[in-house]
């Protein structure tokens, strides 16, 4: 009875705390890709996409920008050091940095956690699918993401190449 009186007690005390804001926002746009999807099923899940793809594309941008206002080039070394989202103790990951590659893995995300607990995977999968690919080409025209790994869909972590095009070009010719 003391340790079910315990689990109550702190469960109570984790809804009083204050609520992440990657936490309300993953919960944001769950609930209004449901709603798209389930009024409009196949062509809503890909209005979400393209949702999501234009709002990538557009923070890319603002990246680009923010290296350019300190003087540096949209190139694969100055974006992670210009990216506009800071990382909290809700994400853990490695960066590992190769001859114009970037790869990285998160074995943690505050998204992904949120829709876990709130069985909305197949929503948030959409997100995932197109942000990273999208803020890329937003950034740079040339710069690719190759995203193999997804935690929603339980691969154990989110791993990504991120390379600009035409060095990749240059290595194979």
């Amino acid at each position: 009875m003391t340790e079910e009186k315990d689990t109550k007690q702190q469960e109570e005390k984790e809804r009083l705390e204050p609520v992440s804001m990657y936490s309300i926002m993953a919960k944001l746009f769950a609930c209004v890709a449901k709603e798209v999807v389930d009024r409009f099923g196949e062509a809503g899940k890909e209005a979400v996409m393209e949702g999501v793809r234009v709002f990538g594309e557009e923070r890319g941008r603002e990246i680009a920008k923010r290296a350019a206002m300190v003087g540096e080039p949209n190139g694969i070394e100055n974006y992670l050091p210009n990216y506009d989202m800071g990382r909290s103790t809700l994400f853990e990951y490695t960066t590992e940095m190769h001859p114009n590659v970037i790869e990285q893995n998160f074995t943690k995300c505050a998204f992904a956690d949120q829709w876990r607990k709130d069985g909305m995977e197949e929503y948030g999968i959409l997100y995932c699918k197109m942000i990273d690919p999208a803020i890329a080409r937003g950034f740079n025209p040339n710069f690719e993401v190759v995203h193999d790994k997804y935690l929603l869909k339980n691969d154990g972590a989110c791993h990504f190449l991120f390379q600009m095009k035409d060095d990749k070009e240059k290595e194979t010719n």
